[in-house]
């Protein structure tokens, strides 16, 4: 009950997935993280910390108009905390919900699945990793186990087979909840590779935040032998700053680490819009910065390429594709461009990038359940109207 209770003391009920009714995006829970005195919350707290900003735009009355509309009917969307609109590179709209500014750090919910791919890639460009190769996790090793046969490529997909429960009914039942909250939180990426194989991996899609948490996993144990978790989380910031954070100057980046030094690399970074943004550009750039290459073509082709069982998926990114019978559309495949993809995280964080129209749009607040279509809805018009 520890999940619920943490639930209840917030107020924090609300939960999505891109497979249900009204929803934009995948769930995950909210709380405080246990095994650490960081309020995932921490960014309501921060409200009226911030330097008030003062609007800007140079857009046309008219695509001005989409954009504030997104702060100004919290009944119909939600509150949207941040919005910052990049075209070429370059700002054409800015503005952030008062008690916000410019250097707010805000949660990624979801978010961190694409920022987890990308730290993937790097190791595998490097020669670290193999993304068809077995997923080096020792918990799979033993002989006749069906999950030696899971690749990263079956990771990043959400295919791996496992066995996961991403919303439960009670909310407090499902994995997620229990991984983030609950009695597992210490050792998150033992909780998921404790998980029984339920399918042959690449057989069927299932969205999993304790996927990404195994990523994060192989991730540490890659760049370091030791199982001491203040060194795990070193090995991991050191690589973060210096194939993320220096290059693309992104210095409000902060991921959250569980008990046992594993990057929570599924649910909990924050960071600023401005910083968000630079990822998304990074992923317009298709890995380039300056100029200079830092992630594979290859890999982002892997990352935007739709995925065998959901075209709607990529490597651990949303894409712009009409997904399966019975799935909810996470974007707006019937009306945006078809190289649009996203990175969506609960309550409606989402980096949206649209490379035919030279754009970036990152939305961060706070988006009920019910008010997602519409939410959806008033992204896809200003996308279409930049």
């Amino acid at each position: 009950m520890l999940a619920s209770a943490a639930l209840i003391a917030l107020g924090l009920w609300g939960f999505s997935h891109a497979g249900r009714e009204a929803s934009a995006a995948p769930a995950e829970a909210q709380g405080v993280r246990a095994g650490s005195p960081t309020q995932v919350a921490a960014d309501a707290a921060r409200v009226g910390e911030a330097d008030e900003a003062e609007p800007f735009s140079i857009l046309p009355p008219l695509e001005q108009a989409k954009a504030d509309a997104l702060f100004d009917d919290f009944e119909a969307t939600g509150e949207t905390r941040a919005l910052y609109v990049l075209r070429d590179g370059k700002p054409v709209f800015e503005r952030y919900a008062p008690g916000f500014g410019p250097d707010t750090k805000l949660i990624s919910w979801s978010m961190a699945k694409s920022i987890t791919a990308v730290l993937i890639g790097f190791l595998v460009a490097d020669g670290q990793l193999a993304l068809d190769g077995p997923a080096p996790v020792a918990a799979w090793q033993r002989s006749g186990d069906p999950r030696g046969a899971i690749t990263l490529r079956h990771l990043l997909h959400m295919s791996a087979g496992l066995e996961h429960v991403e919303n439960g009914d009670p909310i407090w039942q499902g994995d997620t909840v229990e991984m983030l909250f609950g009695d597992a939180a210490p050792d998150m990426a033992g909780f998921a590779e404790a998980k029984p194989a339920v399918a042959r991996p690449g057989e069927l899609f299932n969205y999993s935040s304790a996927t990404s948490v195994i990523l994060a996993d192989i991730l540490a144990d890659t760049l370091t032998p030791s199982k001491n978790a203040d060194a795990r989380r070193q090995a991991v910031r050191e690589f973060i700053d210096g194939r993320l954070i220096e290059p693309l100057g992104m210095t409000s980046l902060t991921p959250e680490f569980d008990a046992r030094g594993t990057m929570i690399g599924g649910s909990i970074m924050h960071a600023t819009a401005r910083d968000y943004a630079k990822f998304g550009e990074f992923l317009r750039n298709h890995g380039v910065v300056e100029g200079q290459r830092l992630l594979p073509e290859s890999w982002m082709r892997f990352m935007l390429a739709p995925s065998a069982n959901d075209a709607g998926y990529g490597g651990h990114i949303w894409l712009n594709r009409p997904r399966p019978a019975g799935a909810n559309a996470a974007l707006w495949p019937d009306e945006g461009p078809n190289d649009l993809f996203a990175a969506i995280g609960h309550q409606g964080q989402y980096i949206i990038v649209s490379p035919s129209q030279r754009l970036t749009i990152v939305r961060l607040g706070i988006t009920r359940d019910d008010q997602f279509p519409e939410l959806r809805r008033r992204l896809a018009a200003l996308q279409a109207a930049l």
